[in-house]
């Protein structure tokens, strides 16, 4: 069966480092976009990035621009976030979803910023 399973997450001090895994299986996942999402307490689904089947091409959200990197490796059907310079308003779930058409999403992975 299709599953999606994040890790990484954790809590970590404003201005540090984690970086996030999405592991997928049950489907083929060099077809498929992959897309970081997040949700904060009490308000909706955000699109964090994005990255094309083949790594190629990505965006991101303006808030993270210049602080997070998506990456995927089609060998490992794994798809990354490099989260750099974090701040407290990056606190929240964080979802890998996978796109082709249809839809996939992970289960998330908490990530906290705080002192």
């Amino acid at each position: 069966q299709v599953q999606l399973v994040e890790s990484g997450g954790g809590l970590v001090q404003p201005g540090g480092s984690l970086r996030l895994s999405c592991v997928a299986s049950g489907f083929t996942f060099s077809s498929y976009v992959m897309s970081w999402y997040r949700q904060a307490p009490g308000k909706e689904r955000e699109l964090v990035a994005s990255i094309s089947i083949t790594g190629g091409s990505t965006n991101y959200a303006d808030s993270v621009k210049g602080r997070f990197t998506i990456s995927r490796n089609n060998a490992k059907n794994t798809v990354y976030l490099q989260m750099n310079s974090l701040k407290t308003e990056d606190t929240g779930v964080y979802y890998c979803k996978a796109r082709r058409g249809n839809e996939y999403w992970g289960q998330g992975t908490q990530v906290t910023v705080s002192l």
